[in-house]
């Protein structure tokens, strides 16, 4: 009978995800890192002189899945039921009479820990990176677009006149806020620690804080200021909750797109490839915003993830092992999801196709109507009272519509608005060009504002 292979999942399988973040979560990548604490510890106790420097280094030189074979460290596990344990026990193995130094003092979360912080330090450094490139791409079409008219919408119906450069300039500043949320709490999240099984450090001898000190330097990462044998879990939580933010964000955005791309409205366009792709099975001539739908439905996994993280700060006494098996989850999926979903964004936005014509249309469609705060604005310069200004609009707008009859017309039958305002104050009134405000401006405020950002970032001006 034939072997059927194992079900694995769509992060496994390659089909969400990017590969330079799925690697740095392989199971080999991971018995990596768990690998470089162990050759750090080794080091630092070398350093202070509890062990001979030649077996630190011989265990620093042994410390690689070239030596160490996952397929060793299985089958250790399989027997002896600790994977920490397991990866112990096999570098020892191979590090002779040197190996009995292997681990010293420390407990196994020490290591742990201290190689999830590594793994997140990778991480997010890939998600800092996207974040930056998103932010660019948003910095450009707010820009190329600064001046394209379309109607601004609230509650779904139209309200009044913006620009599309208006709209990416405000989703460039809220991943903007990311990028500063996310170095933040980089502070706090890329910790390490060696204290031992209860956090005291009582196996680690009178150099025990040196020797902390000296892994995570090696390491190139900070110790936690204390711990018990975890470093607690309020702070992988902020991450997740974090991330789920930050995918939220994308949520947002390609909702937008995928609303403006109903064939009712037609104003932004997901990339579609004409020549090969296709949008349905059966109906031919379907160009879905699929991949904006995928963000969305991405994000949803990622916000779900914050729930066990927070479940995760809950903790019995010094340590528990309710942590463990959600964090094999939920640290490299969030991960792994948002940085994809970032890849997503900033090809959509960057690839998006915009009907300038179509928008135009779109603002005409209520035949003037949503130019009426304008009429109104204008009366109250000529004396009438901001309620009377409305309440005469408000019936006019009502008017145009029920007898489908363009505003500017309803406006000249009116006395009382002629009485007050010429064809010609009417017509200035009616253009939603002279209505953006202070829209354009912003713009480029917000554009000069990220551009400081950026070069205080180390990224020059792009």
């Amino acid at each position: 009978m034939p072997i059927l292979p194992i079900n694995t999942g769509p992060i496994d399988t390659g089909r969400y995800g990017t590969a330079e973040m799925r690697k740095i979560f392989e199971e080999g990548a991971r018995v990596q890192r768990l690998l470089d604490v162990e050759a750090a510890l080794a080091w630092a106790h070398a350093e202070v002189g509890n062990i001979p420097r030649k077996d630190a280094e011989k265990i620093m030189a042994m410390a690689s899945t070239k030596h160490v074979k996952l397929s060793r460290i299985k089958e250790i596990e399989s027997e002896i039921k600790h994977d920490v344990a397991s990866l112990v026990r096999a570098l020892a193995e191979v590090c002779d009479s040197s190996g009995r130094y292997v681990h010293l003092g420390v407990t196994s979360y020490d290591i742990v820990d201290t190689a999830n912080a590594l793994q997140l330090k990778d991480a997010l450094g890939l998600i800092e990176r996207k974040l930056n490139e998103f932010e660019k791409t948003l910095m450009g079409k707010s820009l190329q677009y600064k001046n394209t008219l379309m109607i601004g919408r609230t509650h779904g119906q139209h309200a009044l006149p913006i620009t599309l450069g208006f709209k990416f300039a405000v989703w460039m500043r809220e991943i903007s806020r990311h990028i500063r949320r996310l170095e933040q709490c980089k502070e706090r999240v890329l910790v390490g620690k060696i204290s031992g099984a209860v956090g005291t450090q009582a196996g680690l001898g009178v150099h025990a804080m040196k020797i902390q000190e000296l892994v995570m330097q090696r390491l190139g990462i900070k110790p936690a200021e204390i711990s018990t044998q975890i470093v607690q879990r309020d702070r992988h939580a902020e991450l997740t909750c974090l991330l789920a933010l930050i995918a939220s964000t994308l949520d947002n955005f390609a909702t937008e797109i995928r609303e403006l791309q109903r064939p009712e409205i037609g104003e932004l366009f997901e990339r579609f490839e004409v020549e090969k792709q296709v949008g349905s099975s059966t109906m031919p001539q379907k160009r879905n915003p699929e991949l904006c739908e995928r963000v969305c439905g991405l994000a949803r996994i990622a916000r779900s993830l914050v729930i066990p993280a927070l479940e995760n700060v809950v903790t019995w006494h010094e340590r528990d092992l309710t942590q463990s098996s959600v964090e094999r989850f939920i640290l490299p999926e969030t991960c792994i999801l948002v940085d994809y979903m970032l890849f997503l964004m900033t090809n959509i936005v960057a690839d998006l196709r915009v009907d300038e014509k179509r928008m135009l249309e779109n603002i005409d469609l209520t035949q003037g109507r949503t130019m009426a705060e304008t009429i109104m604005m204008a009366l109250t310069r000529k004396g009438m009272s901001r309620q009377e200004a409305h309440e005469l609009l408000r019936k006019l707008t009502i008017k145009s519509e029920t007898e489908k009859q363009p505003f500017r017309e309803t406006l000249l039958k009116n006395k009382t608005i002629c009485g007050k305002l010429s064809k010609k104050e009417i017509d200035e009134a009616l253009n939603p060009r002279n209505y953006l405000g202070t829209g354009i401006e912003q713009v480029e405020l917000m554009i000069k504002k990220t551009r400081e950002e950026r070069r205080a970032r180390g990224l020059g001006n792009g």
